[in-house]
């Protein structure tokens, strides 16, 4: 009989391990992966979309052009049923079910934002996740314009005009900086406007932005942010958001009619709900081979598993790692099935780089060394133009860049997003 490999997710985790399998599995090995889209999306460049620095097709490849061999089920999953070997598959295109036996199972479903229950938040906030979350916070920066100019009440403009980003990691600091450049060329188009001057807050529990990383690189990032009138406040806690701002445990608060959460992630919750092992924080817990231990066949990746790191510790959750779990998953799926030992992943740091837009960046390259200013921003973006999937996206992405950088950018409010943009259609890509 063939064997089934059924992946969930297709991030960057669970489609490099697709790939792989495409590659080196037996020919008549059966090969599924499900997502709750039909594309990859690239998420380091979600700010960029969220600026309007790039169009939101450009950082989408369809799976189906991306994947040759595998089927792809497009729906959400609804259980996994790990001693009957199957797992049950919510078709939304259609408002049914259907069900996927497997031999293998890959968990590889990422992460999805965390609030960690923090009264308010939910409700009020503008999150840096998925896709629509980039077009919703785009239309929403430009409808607080809108509503600035047609405002009389001075406290009010100004609450309209300060957006608040809770969370100093990298997808915080990355939205400010593109927030930061893009705040900048709204406000030449409004000159009822330009006696006041748009405010970002930053907001971070840590001592120091990006501190999972050198201390230099925080405080390049911060000196940078703060040059371009980004307010950072290190070191506080969020006591709950309203409609009208954010409040501190501290105390302080914030007026501002628009907060960005990019404070927390957690995996998803369907974990807990397998049996398997999870980490206090609800990963799954896997060897260095990415094997669940003690039960043949199920395997995890990416942000959803807790992966240890030879030496303690364990692998960070973070794009440049999945990309070298998933075919190293898929090498070990098949000296599984070739009764072939395995092997253990190898944790190499190959260095960050954040960009803080304005032709700015940050970069920490091996052995500690850092890289600031315009020669990081141009690694940056020479660093993920090649790292996007497919020919066709490189291209559209170098030339959104480049008609960007000769022409004013467009900066209409298209308040169609919020609301159109909610099935996978509006806004799947062309092949």
């Amino acid at each position: 009989m063939a064997t089934r490999i059924v992946i969930l997710g297709g991030g960057f985790a669970g489609v490099t391990a697709a790939r792989e399998l495409e590659r080196r599995a037996p020919a008549d090995a059966h090969i599924a992966l499900v997502n709750r889209e039909n594309f990859q999306l690239f998420t380091p460049m979600l700010p960029e979309v969220a600026s309007g620095s790039l169009d939101m097709r450009a950082i989408v490849q369809p799976l189906r052009v991306t994947l040759e061999r595998t089927h792809v089920v497009l729906g959400e999953v609804s259980t996994v049923d790990v001693a009957a070997r199957v797992v049950t598959v919510d078709l939304a295109v259609l408002g049914s079910q259907t069900t996927l036996p497997f031999d293998h199972l890959v968990f590889a479903l990422g992460s999805e934002s965390s609030t960690h229950d923090i009264p308010g938040i939910a409700e009020h906030s503008y999150f840096l996740k998925t896709l629509p979350d980039a077009a919703r916070l785009r239309a929403r920066v430009g409808s607080a314009f809108e509503a600035a100019a047609a405002e009389h009440d001075r406290v009010e403009r100004d609450r309209w005009l300060r957006f608040v980003i809770a969370g100093g990691g990298f997808t915080g600091v990355e939205a400010a900086g593109e927030l930061a450049a893009y705040l900048k060329r709204l406000h030449h188009y409004y000159p009822t406007l330009h006696d006041l001057t748009p405010e970002i807050v930053l907001v971070e529990s840590g001592e120091r932005l990006l501190g999972h990383l050198a201390p230099e690189f925080g405080k390049r990032a911060a000196a940078s942010l703060r040059a371009r009138n980004v307010r950072i406040e290190l070191g506080e806690d969020v006591a709950s958001g309203d409609a009208g701002g954010l409040s501190l445990k501290s105390g302080k608060r914030f007026d501002g009619r628009t907060i960005v959460w990019t404070a927390g992630e957690k995996p998803t919750p369907l974990l807990k709900k397998t049996g398997l092992q999870t980490s206090e924080h609800g990963a799954l817990v896997v060897g260095s081979d990415f094997a669940v231990p003690g039960v043949a066949g199920i395997w995890g990746i990416g942000d959803c598993a807790r992966i240890p790191k030879h030496g303690g510790g364990d692998v960070s959750p973070l794009a440049q790692n999945a990309v070298r779990e998933g075919p190293l998953l898929a090498r070990n799926i098949v000296a599984t099935l070739a009764g072939e030992p395995l092997a253990p992943f190898t944790y190499r740091p190959r260095g960050m780089i954040a960009s803080l837009g304005d032709h700015d960046a940050v970069a920490q390259l091996p052995g500690n060394r850092m890289v600031a200013g315009l020669p990081a921003w141009l690694m940056w973006r020479a660093y993920y133009l090649g790292q996007l999937p497919g020919v066709a996206r490189k291209l559209r992405v170098a030339g959104d860049w480049t008609v960007n950088g000769l022409f004013a950018q467009n900066v209409a409010r298209l308040p169609w997003i919020s609301s159109r943009l909610t099935a996978e259609e509006d806004y799947a890509p062309e092949g």
